[in-house]
């Protein structure tokens, strides 16, 4: 999987948009004002980090060596995921999905209210 194959499927959930609030190397995708994923390639290596469940964040990380942490986040609810084959895409595009709909969940009502009537 590339970087543009993993933006265009963040970038296909709803009122989902891109930011650069990191700089140019960070692409930040956001749904209504909350980012649901961070995606940046650095020295060759794709990462992405995403939002998850406390329990199931902890549960991917012994499973798959190529999630840890979230890299300048909150270690407890965000996992950093080094796209290097070890993990289909079909999960990594569930993890994408589970991260959208925590952050979606976590919005303030009008904003769920404006994303669902659009």
């Amino acid at each position: 999987m590339d970087i543009k194959a993993l933006s265009s499927y963040c970038l296909s959930k709803k009122n989902s948009l891109e930011d650069y609030p990191f700089g140019n190397d960070v692409l930040v995708v956001k749904v209504a004002s909350k980012m649901f994923a961070l995606i940046n390639e650095h020295n060759n290596q794709l990462k992405i980090s995403l939002k998850c469940d406390p329990f199931i964040a902890e549960s991917l990380r012994q499973q798959y060596s190529s999630i840890t942490p979230g890299y300048h986040l909150n270690k407890n609810h965000w996992n950093t995921i080094l796209i290097d084959g070890t993990i289909s895409e079909q999960e990594l595009f569930e993890m994408i999905d589970h991260s959208y709909e925590l952050v979606f969940k976590g919005l303030k009502k009008s904003e769920k209210d404006a994303i669902i009537q659009s």
